[in-house]
Parts: C-alpha cells; structure tokens; sequence
C-alpha cells in the first residue's frame, strides 16, 4: 500500500536567491523539482503538493507598490491569492508533462486555497515573515523610512517582513481526500490565503502571509498524512538558529 505523503517546496526553491525574478527561471527550477515528485507518485504514493510564495508575493506587492499612482494596489491577500495561481499553474503544467513523457496514469488538481487564522494572532503585533527579493543593509534603511518592516534573512540579504499568523483550519480537505487516489493535488500555496470568520461566521482576508511549512504541517495532520516532506534551498536543518 502506498503512503500518504504532503512536499511541501520553499518558494526560494522556484526562484533562488539572486537569481532574477524571470518566469523562465522559475519555471526552470520548477520543472526540475516537480521531475522528483513524479518518482514518488510513480512509487505508488499518494502525494499532496504545497509550495512557499514568499519571492513572488513579494514581487508582486512591488509591482502593486509600483504601479500604485496608475493602478489601485490589491491588499496583500489578494496579492497571495495571484501567487497561488501563478505558481499553482507552472507546478501543474510541469507535472502533467512529465506524466506525459512518462506514460502514466494521473491527473493534476490546483486547489486555491483560503486558510482560516487568529483574527487577534500575536503574530500581527510582530511582522516576522520575509517576502520579495533580498536587499543590501543600505537599500533595507531606505525602505524603512518609507514604512517598511526590514529584517536580515539568514545571512542572504535584507527582506520586508509582514504578519505570519499560525493556520487554524485548511479549507478544502473533504474534496482532497475524495481525488488524491488518482490525483496529485497542489493545495495551501504559499501558506494559504488567509481568512477570519466575523461573529455572524463569514469570511474576510487580513493582511499577512502564512508561513508555507506552518500550513503544510496542518494540512497534513488534517489529511492524516504518513509523511510531511519539505524541500527548500538551505544545506541543513538547525536546533535554535540565529540564537
């Protein structure tokens, strides 16, 4: 029997540091990380596929931020929603192909993905989640005068930071568990787009990113999942880092 297994790929796994923010580079790197998941799913697994957005969103918070005296800018969970799309369609393109050259048999479902936080999170006190493209010391001073939150990022570079409230509820799991026998399901990009419910229970989007391996390990212990797998770009993993 095959197992259950949730990757969850870093978004500086599509687009790597210094690496210009090109759709031909992204979809280069995609295609040869969607290459290895294909072998699990050829090994009879059943494989859930989230990704991190942390670059693209960035990017294209930027692109709003840039195009703001022209075009009204989208909040930032608008702008997460453009990226699971985005990315969502290049992960789904690559695998189907690959299933082609192959000759197997599966299909590929992007879930667009709403993940239900903590309206009242902690998190929104203390923005801690690095998106966008990696600036010098300098270029970091410059952004925050104009209202920015900078943080360095693990030895690569200054980033803008925003709020990364912790994912209460992923949306969508009835309808994964009924296709993940036959189907590889890309769900949860980029941590979700992240929702609230008010007193009366509808849904609103607040302005945050959700950190992508947070959301991949709730949407695997929501789908009873064997293994949570994450691939990103980093050498090791380590005990207390930065401390």
């Amino acid at each position: 029997m095959g197992k259950s297994v949730v990757i969850a790929l870093g978004g500086n796994a599509i687009l790597q540091p210094k690496q210009e923010a090109t759709y031909a580079n992204q979809f280069k790197n995609v295609i040869s990380a969607t290459r290895h998941m294909i072998e699990i799913k050829e090994a009879g697994h059943k494989i859930v596929i989230t990704h991190g957005n942390g670059p693209q969103v960035g990017n294209i918070i930027a692109q709003n931020e840039a195009a703001k005296n022209v075009v009204e800018p989208l909040p930032i969970y608008a702008c997460n929603a453009e990226s699971q799309g985005f990315i969502g369609y290049m992960l789904e393109k690559a695998l189907k192909n690959h299933i082609k050259k192959r000759g197997i048999t599966a299909n590929v479902a992007t879930f667009l993905t709403m993940v239900e936080v903590d309206k009242y999170d902690k998190a929104f006190e203390k923005p801690t989640k690095p998106i966008g493209v990696f600036y010098s010391e300098e270029e970091a001073k410059k952004l925050e005068k104009k209202g920015f939150a900078m943080s360095e990022d693990a030895g690569r570079g200054y980033r803008r930071v925003v709020p990364s409230p912790e994912p209460k509820v992923i949306h969508g799991i009835e309808e994964i568990r009924r296709l993940i026998d036959e189907t590889i399901v890309i769900s949860s990009g980029g941590g979700g787009i992240p929702v609230y419910r008010d007193d009366s229970g509808l849904l609103h989007g607040l302005e945050a990113v959700i950190d992508k391996d947070r959301s991949g390990l709730k949407l695997a212990q929501q789908l009873n999942a064997d293994v949570f797998m994450m691939l990103t770009d980093v050498p090791n993993v380590f005990i207390n880092f930065g401390k």
